[in-house]
């Protein structure tokens, strides 16, 4: 993954204030010898402002596809 570029959550972290299916920003790469290599990424409201920033492994993010489409939950 490419810093800046777009990745999609694929597990949910309740820890850290996020869902799977929430999208982020990759903002830095990280290599640890033997272990799976890992990003910091950036997690924003459709506001642009911050939710979180995460480091995780690559295995809980994807790249976006054309048939990803922003959703809400709606909580009434």
């Amino acid at each position: 993954m490419k810093l800046y570029s777009d990745v999609i959550l694929l597990c949910d972290r309740p820890e850290e204030g996020l869902d799977a299916g929430d999208i982020g920003t990759v903002v830095e790469q990280h290599h640890v010898e033997g272990l799976e290599t890992g990003y910091s990424v950036e997690f924003f409201d459709l506001l642009g402002n911050i939710v979180a920033v995460a480091t995780l492994p690559r295995s809980y993010l994807r790249s976006p596809t054309r048939a990803d489409r922003p959703t809400l939950s709606l909580v009434n």
